[in-house]
C-alpha cells in the first residue's frame, strides 16, 4: 500500500512531479488522424485551428504493416508542425500488443514535450495504470522533461467498466475516460454491429388502448449508453477528471451523431470524438452551451445575489443549487470564449 504522501512524488528519479489538479482546456472535440498518411498530414495546418485536440491514431484503423510509419509520422508531426493553443495527443497500441510498448518509448523520449496526453486503449483495471505511470516516469526522466505527460484511458471491455472508479483513481496522471462503444459491445455481448448511438430494436412501447387493444402502439427509441455514460462521468466527477463520449460510426447520420453527442453533453461529458471533419463542427456546436442557457445561467446567478436563500424567477424556484447549476454553464462559457472569439461575441462577453 502506497501512503497518500507518496502520491505526488515522482516514480522515478528526474521525472517532473506529478499534477495536483487536472487543468481544464477546452475539449470539445479529439480530432483523429492517421499519421502515416501523407495526404492528411499536409491538411493539419488547416485542421489544427478548428479543433480543440488533435489525436495522432496509432491503434485501430493502422494496419499492422503500417504501425511503425505511424509512430514515426507522429514523431514528424511532433517536430515539425505548429500546434497553436490546439492540444496533441496520441492513441498508443494497447497494452497487449506488440507495439504498445514501443510507441510510449519512442514518443516519449522523441517528442514528449510536445504530447500533452496518452491515450490508452483497452485499460481494465488501477493495475494497467500503474504500469503507465511508472514507465512515463522513468521515461520522463531519461527525456529530461519538465512537465507530466497526462494519462486518458478508454473503457472498452465489461471488467474495465466494473474497475472505472479505480481506474479514475489509479493515477495523478489521469487526465480522463473515453467510451468505446464497439469493442464494450463486443465484450458485453450485447447485439448491435454500430459503432455507438441506439438501435431502432432498444425501444419502450406505450401501453395498449383499452378501446383498441390492436391498434398500433407507439414506440419510443430508447438510449443504450445511457447507464454506462453516466457511471463513467459520476467516476470522473469523483476523481476530478474529464469524461469524453468516444466515436460515433456513421458518419453520414450527422442528425443521429449530433442526438448521441448531445445526450453525452447533458449528462457532463466534456467533448467527443472526431472521425471525419463533417463531425468537427457537430462537437463544437453541441459541446458548447447555447448563448440563450448561458444569458440564462448569468440571469439566474445575478438575481440569486450572494448565493443563498431562494427567489422565483418566471415562475419558477431558484436557489443554491440552481446557482451551481448555472455556474457550470458559465464557467465552461467563459473557458471556451477564450479559445474562440465567435463564441465569445455571441456569448456577450
Amino acid at each position: 500500500m502506497r501512503s497518500p504522501r507518496d502520491f505526488f512524488k515522482p516514480l522515478a528519479v528526474g521525472a517532473p512531479e506529478p499534477l495536483r489538479e487536472i487543468p481544464f482546456k477546452p475539449s470539445r472535440v479529439i480530432h483523429f488522424f492517421p499519421p502515416a498518411n501523407a495526404k492528411m498530414v499536409a491538411k493539419l495546418p488547416d485542421i489544427i485551428p478548428t479543433v480543440d485536440i488533435l489525436l495522432g491514431n496509432l491503434e485501430d484503423a493502422v494496419p499492422m504493416a503500417d504501425k511503425e510509419a505511424a509512430r514515426a509520422g507522429l514523431v514528424e508531426v511532433g517536430r515539425t508542425v505548429d500546434m497553436g493553443t490546439t492540444q496533441l495527443w496520441t492513441r498508443v497500441n494497447s497494452l497487449d500488443s506488440p507495439w504498445g510498448l514501443d510507441d510510449l518509448t519512442t514518443l516519449v523520449t522523441e517528442i514528449g514535450d510536445t504530447l500533452d496526453v496518452i491515450m490508452i486503449p483497452k485499460v481494465e483495471g488501477a493495475e494497467d495504470i500503474h504500469y503507465v505511470d511508472r514507465l512515463l516516469a522513468q521515461l520522463e526522466a531519461k527525456a529530461g522533461l519538465t512537465k507530466p505527460i497526462l494519462v486518458h484511458a478508454i473503457l472498452e471491455t465489461a471488467r474495465g467498466m466494473v474497475n472505472v472508479e479505480e481506474i479514475c483513481g489509479a493515477s495523478p496522471r489521469m487526465q480522463g475516460l473515453s467510451l468505446g462503444p464497439a469493442d464494450l459491445a463486443a465484450n458485453r455481448r450485447m447485439k448491435t454491429t454500430r459503432v455507438g448511438g441506439g438501435h431502432p430494436d432498444y425501444v419502450v412501447r406505450v401501453d395498449p388502448d383499452a378501446a383498441d387493444p390492436d391498434a398500433p402502439r407507439a414506440t419510443f427509441q430508447q438510449d443504450l449508453w445511457h447507464y454506462t455514460i453516466g457511471r463513467m462521468v459520476d467516476a470522473c466527477a469523483m476523481h476530478g477528471i474529464l469524461p469524453f463520449y468516444g466515436p460515433f460510426g456513421d458518419i453520414k447520420d450527422v442528425v443521429a451523431c449530433e442526438d448521441q453527442f448531445r445526450n453525452a453533453y447533458l449528462l457532463g461529458c466534456v467533448g467527443a470524438w472526431s472521425l471525419h471533419p463533417v463531425q468537427i463542427e457537430i462537437a463544437k456546436r453541441v459541446f458548447s452551451p447555447r448563448p440563450s442557457d448561458v444569458a440564462q445561467a448569468q440571469r439566474v446567478v445575478d438575481a440569486m445575489g450572494d448565493g443563498t436563500g431562494a427567489v422565483m424567477l418566471d415562475g419558477k424556484m431558484e436557489d443554491d443549487a440552481s446557482v451551481k447549476q448555472c455556474k457550470v454553464v458559465l464557467q465552461l462559457a467563459h473557458d471556451l470564449a477564450e479559445r474562440d472569439p465567435e463564441l465569445a461575441a455571441a456569448y456577450g462577453f
